[in-house]
């Protein structure tokens, strides 16, 4: 319901951007976002956009992540600039209805490596 890519293999100092594209079975979508987990650690929030465009950034990710999401389309859009090493997680798309119903999807690779 909630389909991810963009992961891949990048260079410290790089950039990417995610995509997630939400299927029209989940309706009333009120926010949108990125999660990531790393081996061994707990999920850890990215980012978060709520439908007017309020958001949320993990400390670590403010002024080289930047959210975006395109509600006609119920698509939600991170670019991730200057990427470190630490970076290096499984990033999860993530999608809350105003009805509290709650979805992620099925996690991108993104690794950060020289």
């Amino acid at each position: 319901q909630l389909q991810a890519s963009g992961g891949g293999l990048v260079q410290p100092g790089g950039s990417l951007r995610l995509s997630c594209a939400a299927s029209g079975s989940i309706f009333n979508i009120n926010m949108m976002g990125w999660f990531r987990q790393a081996p061994g650690k707990q999920r850890e929030l990215v980012a978060t956009i709520t439908s007017g465009g309020s958001t949320v950034y993990g400390d670590s990710m403010k002024g080289r992540f930047t959210i975006s999401r395109d509600n006609a389309k119920s698509s939600v859009y991170l670019q991730m600039n200057s990427l470190r090493p630490e970076d290096t997680a499984v990033y999860y798309c993530n999608a809350r209805t105003y009805s509290s119903r709650n979805f992620w999807g099925q996690g991108t690779q993104v690794t950060v490596s020289s």
